[in-house]
């Protein structure tokens, strides 16, 4: 098992926690259906990536690899920027700080690291030993 992959999934997973309990709870009765749907898909996200980071923490301790490598840190990266960017957009009016509309342009960075992270993890399997 690799440690520092383990916290980081474990990390994600136990933020996805807190922030959908966050939204189930205090700010369903500040966001509008649709700012919460929205908050829920970052979650979501987060959480499927979480998980994926934990095994793949377990997985590369036995199959060393560039692929997986370059997969995990896409993925956590690809999460931050994904997640934490629809968590900013939804937010925005509650914290009240408008510029925190920048965000915006980075939700696609995010999901396209996401993307190319699920496309090494494919490479992965086709590998040959």
């Amino acid at each position: 098992m690799n440690r520092s992959i383990l916290i980081k999934g474990a990390s994600l997973g136990c933020v996805a926690v807190i922030l959908g309990a966050l939204g189930a709870h205090a700010l369903k009765n500040m966001l509008t259906p649709d700012q919460l749907a929205s908050f829920e898909i970052g979650v979501k996200y987060q959480m499927y990536h979480a998980i994926l980071l934990v095994a793949l923490a377990f997985y590369i301790k036995k199959e060393p690899s560039k692929y997986i490598s370059s997969t995990i840190n896409l993925m956590f990266f690809g999460v931050i920027l994904f997640s934490g960017s629809i968590y900013l957009l939804t937010l925005k009016n509650i914290l009240a700080i408008e510029f925190l509309k920048f965000a915006g342009p980075i939700t696609p960075i995010g999901g396209i690291l996401l993307v190319i992270g699920w496309f090494l993890l494919i490479l992965e399997g086709f590998k040959k030993n």
